[in-house]
């Protein structure tokens, strides 16, 4: 099998191949964009830490065509307002069905699930990975659900593992090397 060096090691050319056809990517929120943890304060707000580096490969991804959605079963105005600030147009909170609710968006975006990839660190994500062709999880996710993945990312869930899958996207369809604006 055709090995291929990248800045996250060495990838087979099968599996580079796969991630050149993603049109949509599909996430879950706490795991993947944050660490999974939720800070309550004395007055019951919730905070949640995002990183930059995320923000950036989610802005350079959708900067070259490419759909990204966030199908989380909490409902969290954090969540909304980070989205909302990287130009996210699917925001699905509060969904307890991942899978019907990632179909639903492949049918209303005209997206095969040969185009689709979906990332995810528990149990309730795994739903996503039936109707994907490429799924990926992160290095601290669940072991039933890092079973199932195609790809692990080396980096944690909220310390850059989004990045990491935007990265070796663009890596696969030609266009890591582009600058795609501010981290935010």
């Amino acid at each position: 099998m055709a090995m291929i060096d990248t800045i996250y090691g060495p990838q087979s050319a099968n599996t580079l191949k796969l991630f050149s056809r993603v049109k949509l990517l599909a996430c879950d929120v706490d795991g993947i964009f944050s660490d999974g943890r939720i800070y309550m304060g004395q007055q019951g707000e919730e905070l949640k830490a995002f990183h930059t580096r995320d923000g950036y490969g989610v802005k350079a991804l959708q900067s070259i065509g490419v759909h990204l959605a966030v199908i989380t079963g909490r409902r969290s105005n954090i969540v909304e307002q980070r989205m909302t600030s990287l130009g996210v147009h699917h925001i699905i909170q509060g969904c307890e069905d991942k899978q019907t609710a990632l179909a639903e968006l492949q049918k209303q975006l005209g997206i095969s699930i040969k185009s689709t990839a979906s990332m995810g660190d528990d149990i309730p994500d795994l739903g996503m990975f039936e109707v994907s062709d490429m799924c990926f999880s992160v290095t601290d996710g669940h072991p039933s659900v890092k079973q199932k993945a195609h790809y692990i990312t080396q980096n944690r869930g909220g310390f850059g593992a989004v990045r990491e899958i935007c990265d070796l996207i663009l890596l696969a369809k030609g266009k890591l090397s582009g600058n795609y604006g501010a981290s935010i």
